[in-house]
């Protein structure tokens, strides 16, 4: 089992950057897929990004390539999101998740995803 907190959320103006962290606890972080979700009011839970449980994949939805940047530190038990180049649009609820463990395709959907922290909020202005 994983427990897992965000942080890093905040205020930021349009073309501002932000990087989130979640930290996870037990010693078993480093064989988890991890993901981070964003969830905008009134709106279903995406996924925003994923890495597979050693860094060797990962997956960005379309809108955030070239802007977001997930990456993990399986020493500190942290996976992070970079995020560059916001616009409001990237106004939302992030949460990170765990999902599978050891294996080389990263998880896409929610239901793959069986330890989730409670969110951290990103509110970008225009």
């Amino acid at each position: 089992q994983v427990q897992l907190v965000e942080s890093g959320g905040g205020l930021v103006q349009a073309g501002g950057s932000l990087r989130l962290s979640c930290a996870a606890s037990g010693r078993s972080f480093g064989s988890y897929n991890m993901g981070w979700f964003r969830q905008a009011p009134g709106k279903e839970r995406d996924i925003v990004a994923a890495i597979t449980w050693n860094g060797g994949a990962t997956y960005y939805t379309d809108s955030v390539k070239g802007r977001f940047t997930i990456s993990r530190d399986n020493v500190r038990n942290t996976v992070y999101l970079r995020m560059i180049s916001l616009n409001p649009e990237d106004t939302a609820i992030y949460f990170c998740a765990a999902g599978s463990r050891l294996t080389s395709i990263v998880d896409l959907r929610p239901l793959q995803y069986p330890y989730w922290g409670q969110g951290t909020q990103v509110i970008v202005s225009s």
